[in-house]
């Protein structure tokens, strides 16, 4: 499930870069999980309303030693995180690992079916829906 802006990171990725891993990943965000913070099996997600919040949030996962983006063939594209706009019609720049279904604005790691959330507050979205989005 997304909202707003969405920072999107494998947890293999996170598993392999966060210093401490998932385990201290997870630590780190307690104060988050269940209000901007939650995840599945495979992916992890933080959030921001704005983008100076979203900018902030992958100046942090920067420091942390993530490639944000990369480029090739004269070509920016999302390396070891993601950021999903469902409002503004996706990621911006391609993401070769990230799944997206538009029509329920849900992401999924590619090659997977999308997993159970963990970490969410479901008493603050029991009657969610996803947003219609007018066809452009």
């Amino acid at each position: 499930m997304t909202e707003f802006l969405d920072l999107i990171v494998p947890i293999s990725t996170i598993e392999e870069k966060y210093p401490g891993g998932w385990e201290q990943c997870l630590i780190d965000h307690q104060p988050a999980i269940g209000g901007r913070v939650w995840f599945d099996d495979r992916l992890f997600r933080d959030g921001a309303m704005n983008r100076p919040a979203m900018e902030a949030l992958l100046g942090e996962w920067w420091k942390l030693g993530f490639e944000c983006s990369a480029e090739k063939d004269g070509q920016r594209y999302w390396k070891d995180v993601c950021v999903f706009e469902g409002g503004a019609g996706g990621t911006g720049m391609p993401c070769d690992w990230l799944g997206v279904d538009m029509v329920s604005q849900t992401v999924y790691l590619k090659g997977t079916e999308p997993g159970e959330i963990r970490g969410r507050d479901w008493d603050l979205v029991d009657d969610w829906e996803p947003p219609v989005f007018p066809v452009l």
